[in-house]
């Protein structure tokens, strides 16, 4: 605290040392003040707890076992961490002290002046020094006795003074508490809202993993499948080539008797077509009777070509699919189950 800069500053020394003097609580001069570490500014013993025992509700009496607490100075809001002792295990400020009791000693030398009190409007030689209740103005004992307030109530005025003024100081204390509350609040919001965050990106990150492995077992099971379509139009085709293969053949025989027959058919003698030097139509005649009643290969079964077999009904994965959703927590769960055992009970 810089006394000499704000001695210098007004052009009354007393007056710019009594401003110095006041606590930021109770706006009155520091009695029994400390020293709120670390920021160095200074509170009544009395506010200063009022303001701790406001941001610590729990907090007992000193000596106990529990340990101890924080709150904010009213001055800076820098945040004060106190031990198991409170309050009590802040230092004194034994120098603003003394300049208090040099203080007071000055100005009880000092001759009162009439200006330094307020004075009545209406009796201008006396003091105000009532408070009238009923019109809530303070006023002077003339106007309570001969003046506009000898019909109101009235009370003594440093009496109303200290009231309201306790009143004040109790409300700038829950002021300051709430003040400590709320930060305290915000911080666990932003703190939640951070968690949230990194929550969020790992859950994405496992979602996206477990849709990758689903994908590839998906495109694992599709290569396994097309494999064996694969297998089985190879194992087909290579057994109609082979049919065809045959069927050719015949056809060639076919032929070759077919021209045997007509060479043979154009004989006009029936000795020449019995008895041919080469005999061909003799040893040929049997050949093609047979052959003439048809062939007797391999013939493929009606529908061989189709593949229906190989068709995958995939509507109970797509249902699957749509119905995919996320599981419940476990303490829903408990709640739900919870729910359930009422309504059976019931």
């Amino acid at each position: 605290m810089d006394f000499q800069a704000g001695i210098l500053q007004d052009g009354s020394p007393m007056e710019s040392l009594e401003k110095q003097l006041i606590c930021p609580i109770c706006l009155e001069m520091f009695s029994k003040p400390v020293v709120i570490l670390p920021c160095q500014h200074n509170l009544c013993r009395k506010c200063a707890n009022d303001v701790f025992q406001a941001a610590n509700p729990y907090w007992q009496s000193r000596g106990s076992l529990i340990s101890g607490g924080r709150f904010r100075c009213p001055s800076c809001r820098h945040e004060v961490l106190l031990d198991r002792h409170g309050v009590y295990g802040l230092q004194r400020n034994l120098l603003v002290e003394n300049i208090i009791d040099i203080y007071k000693q000055e100005c009880s030398s000092r001759p009162l002046k009439k200006g330094e009190h307020p004075m009545c409007k209406e009796h201008e030689d006396e003091r105000i020094n009532i408070y009238c209740v009923t019109c809530e103005v303070p006023t002077c004992s003339m106007c309570k006795v001969f003046g506009a307030h000898k019909d109101c109530e009235v009370a003594p005025l440093e009496s109303v003074f200290q009231g309201q003024k306790t009143e004040l100081n109790n409300c700038i204390s829950m002021l300051v508490a709430g003040n400590d509350r709320i930060q305290t609040i915000i911080s666990q919001l932003e703190d939640s809202c951070q968690s949230t965050e990194e929550n969020s990106e790992a859950a994405k990150r496992e979602l996206c993993a477990r849709f990758d492995a689903l994908a590839a077992l998906l495109e694992e099971k599709k290569a396994e499948l097309l494999q064996r379509i694969c297998r089985e139009q190879a194992d087909k085709t290579a057994f109609i080539q082979s049919l065809i293969c045959q069927y050719k053949e015949q056809l060639e025989k076919s032929s070759r008797l077919v021209e045997t027959a007509i060479q043979a058919a154009e004989e006009t003698g029936g000795a020449a077509f019995l008895m041919g030097h080469t005999h061909t139509s003799v040893l040929s005649l049997p050949r093609i009777v047979e052959a003439s009643k048809g062939a007797r290969l391999d013939k493929i079964e009606q529908g061989y070509e189709s593949m229906d077999a190989f068709s995958v009904s995939l509507e109970h994965l797509t249902e699957a699919v749509h119905a995919l959703d996320f599981e419940p927590a476990e303490e829903d769960e408990e709640y739900f189950d919870g729910e359930e055992e009422e309504e059976v009970e019931e």
